[in-house]
């Protein structure tokens, strides 16, 4: 479904050229749910904002459900990633005048589709995240998590190939960031492809799969095992680049 092949992007400073990845080589299957993870400087950032269609690679190709979108122009890059991806940032990035429903359908607003038309499917996502009685609520009257909760269903509002998460437990204390993995947990139960980026290893543990990055390049690839309740973890090595 998803796949990059010598993924190479460089970024000019001053003068000089700083290499941010160095012809990464990834395929991620549907349904898989893995975490990046990596050092400050790693390329893990880089790596997701190109997955995210919100950057180009300098060179390799990204093949996203299995079409070519590494050379789109802005037009084509956008409606892709408006119709295939799915966004749960750190921040939220919620809007504070709207309710729990109208940002959940924002996405929908950009793609020029009908609200009314989507009204079962948004209440559907709204009880999915366990916001029932918060249904009217703006997010100033919303706890983090359940802001958050508020971003997943919003990303998951256009029916996305995949589900992209950049730090999504950032802010929030340890006992709701459990309660936020283990959402995107029965997303991934549920046949979602979820792919999180995090530098915490308690996040990484949902993870069916962790990739592991330094100075540009993917240096190793762990299969998660997690038995019930994720009580416990055996990693093993997996092929290098194939998730």
């Amino acid at each position: 479904m998803i796949r990059l092949e010598n993924i190479t992007k460089a970024f000019p400073l001053n003068d000089e050229e700083v290499i941010a990845l160095k012809g990464v080589n990834l395929t991620i299957k549907e349904g898989s749910f893995i975490a990046i993870m990596g050092p400050s400087g790693s390329g893990k950032s880089t790596l997701m904002n190109i997955l995210g269609c919100l950057d180009r690679p300098t060179s390799g190709r990204y093949f996203l459900d299995d079409v070519d979108v590494s050379r789109m122009d802005d037009d084509s890059l956008s409606e892709a990633r408006g119709k295939k991806l799915g966004f749960i940032f750190q921040s939220y990035n919620l809007l504070s005048q709207l309710t729990v429903v109208e940002n959940i359908q924002l996405p929908l607003v950009y793609q020029d589709v009908s609200l009314k038309s989507q009204h079962d499917y948004t209440i559907e996502l709204v009880e999915q995240v366990g916001l029932s009685d918060r249904i009217d609520h703006k997010p100033t009257q919303l706890s983090g998590g359940q802001q958050q909760r508020v971003a997943i269903a919003r990303a998951l509002i256009n029916r996305p190939l995949m589900v992209l998460a950049d730090e999504p437990t950032g802010n929030l204390d340890s006992q709701t960031e459990k309660e936020i993995m283990e959402v995107l947990s029965a997303l991934h139960k549920d046949g979602k492809t979820v792919v999180v980026v995090t530098h915490d290893e308690a996040v990484a543990k949902y993870a069916e799969y962790v990739i592991r990055m330094k100075d540009g390049v993917i240096v190793k690839t762990e299969k998660n095992e997690i038995e019930a309740k994720n009580e416990s973890k055996a990693e093993s090595k997996t092929e290098k680049g194939s998730v």
